[in-house]
């Protein structure tokens, strides 16, 4: 089956090199090193895109059902370029078509599953349409109604009557007396009573007749939650088993599953989409990609956010993430339009089969953020440096501008222990600073409570009425002309402790060198913070373990 297309299949000959401008960067960063990998939208692979939007519009198949279609400019190890295309998903229930890229290994393998459970959920499906048209819930609806106007007439008509009784009652109270007033009143009772056996007798036949079509429909409704339970369990049961069959290969010849890619859970339908196929297609058949363009076609999305014939970059939920992965390896990567961050080393302090300590440098987040351009960070890089990295998981935290030793557990139980450690104030940090200007005392104790404004995050303030207790104790080591080299030793873990109790005039009032949210505007290439020091006491070795990491400035 021929999957590689002539470029002259798409474009004229003549389509020069000034028409080759960027539109959108497919990007993510490499597992491995951190660094920023490219690969570009360029206008000349929208005008391949738009000679296939040309050919899907000649041909109605293409028109039943809305979905992403994209292609991918690759150049031959001879030099020669040429074009791939796909599509996401199925099309018109298909997985391979003729002349299209094929899905990532793995669908063949759960063929057979992914059609019985579909069959199943199809069925159960059915199943809750049936229950949820259950005829007796109209006829529920309607009684209940009827007897609710009925109570309501019933209620109207008694305190009418009630409101009688007591303007006849105060009558003969002044006109009778002794047996007659004795009689009257004891009509008036009568009748009261009479109203009361009249209403009880309309709740006890609205019981008799809803009672029953009340517990069919909870029975029902029960029936259908049991059914959504078993749905949610089958999809998860098929996509978990579909993501550690799917194995996506870079450029770099790494495989890995969907599983091993995305451990915390993925969207159905991650692995089908154009992106992931172009790429790893590529890479498996040693083709150079230079270009590539996903474009919506056929009916619009059913949330109405996909027009048909625009076009869109990598999805956030289901390719962004993959696309570091995807991307490494590929050489040279086209140029970036922004200078590139200088790539950092983790050297790794101490290491055993229970935990890990790093030296984390200044300008790497300590774990990842939630958008796609902060994902890059000391535990996605060691995830995928480490065997078995995925199980890691960061003990604390650092500033991202903060160096030093950062703890990360290999295993839950670890990770449990440690973390206990910190919140119980059981560890002990040390961490050395330079204050941009210089400190009077000698040493002493902060004690000022810290509080993050919500609307001006992450910034953090001195608040004794919302903060939390935030103790610091400080020692000086030097004043070296117009700065002063300080340790800090923090008895809370607070957000930005060792920065406020710095900068704030309550504290040192002095604000630690290349800290820019906290007011110091020297020229400087980094935040002077450093984590120097850590105690704490192995939960397995049942030892003291004393880590340092040499301050670099």
């Amino acid at each position: 089956m021929v999957f590689l297309h002539a470029l002259s299949d798409f474009i004229d000959c003549d389509f020069t090199i000034s028409d080759l401008s960027c539109s959108y960067w497919y990007e993510g960063h490499c597992p491995q090193t951190g660094a920023c990998l490219k690969l570009p939208r360029t206008s000349m692979s929208e005008a391949i895109a738009h000679r296939l939007m040309q050919y899907l519009t000649n041909n109605d198949c293409y028109s039943r059902e809305g979905k992403m279609y994209g292609i991918l400019l690759v150049e031959l190890p001879n030099g020669e370029q040429r074009v791939l295309k796909a599509f996401s998903g199925l099309l018109n229930g298909c997985s391979l078509v003729a002349g299209w890229v094929p899905p990532i290994p793995g669908r063949d393998e759960v063929a057979l599953e992914e059609a019985r459970t579909l069959a199943e959920l199809d069925k159960i499906k059915q199943e809750i349409l049936c229950l949820k048209q259950l005829t007796e819930r109209q006829q529920y609806e309607t009684l209940s109604d009827e007897f609710e106007r009925q109570l309501q007439a019933m209620s109207d008509r008694h305190r009418h009557c009630k409101h009688q009784r007591q303007e006849k009652r105060q009558q003969i109270c002044d006109t009778l007396t002794k047996e007659a007033l004795a009689i009257a009143i004891e009509q008036l009772d009568e009748e009261s009573r009479q109203q009361g056996i009249e209403r009880r007798q309309l709740k006890r036949q609205q019981n008799e007749v809803l009672q029953p079509l009340q517990q069919l429909i909870a029975a029902t409704d029960a029936r259908i939650s049991e059914l959504k339970q078993q749905r949610k369990a089958l999809s998860r049961q098929l996509q978990a088993q579909m993501h550690a069959s799917y194995s996506l290969t870079n450029f770099s010849g790494r495989s890995l599953s969907l599983q091993q890619l995305m451990p915390g859970g993925s969207p159905t339908g991650t692995g089908d989409c154009c992106a992931p196929k172009l790429l790893h297609y590529a890479a498996t058949h040693n083709l150079k990609p230079l270009a590539m363009a996903e474009f919506w076609w056929g009916a619009s999305s059913v949330n109405q956010d996909k027009i048909p014939g625009k076009f869109y970059g990598a999805c956030i939920e289901r390719c962004q993430p993959l696309m570091g992965f995807l991307l490494s390896g590929l050489k040279p990567n086209p140029p970036a339009p922004f200078p590139a961050r200088e790539d950092v080393t983790l050297p790794i302090i101490y290491e055993d089969e229970w935990l890990i300590a790093v030296n984390k440098p200044a300008g790497l987040l300590s774990v990842p953020g939630r958008y796609r351009d902060r994902q890059d960070s000391v535990l996605s890089r060691l995830r995928h440096l480490l065997p078995n990295g995925m199980m890691l998981a960061s003990v604390h935290r650092l500033d991202q501008e903060t160096s030093g030793i950062l703890l990360l557990a290999r295993d839950r139980q670890t990770h449990r222990q440690l973390s206990q450690q910190f919140q119980k104030r059981q560890v002990h940090k040390v961490y050395e600073a330079i204050l941009s200007g210089v400190a009077i005392a000698e040493q002493g104790v902060i004690d000022l409570p810290l509080w993050g404004d919500p609307e001006n995050r992450p910034y953090q303030k001195v608040d004794w009425q919302n903060g939390k207790p935030s103790l610091t104790n400080f020692q000086v080591m030097a004043r070296e002309q117009d700065y002063t080299r300080i340790e800090f030793t923090p008895l809370t873990g607070r957000t930005h402790q060792l920065r406020v109790h710095a900068a704030d005039v309550r504290g040192l009032g002095i604000t630690i060198l290349g800290d820019r949210l906290y007011g110091c505007d020297a020229v400087t290439s980094r935040l002077h913070l450093h984590a120097r020091k850590l105690h704490f006491e192995h939960p397995q070795l049942k030892k003291t373990l004393y880590l340092k990491a040499i301050t670099p400035f």
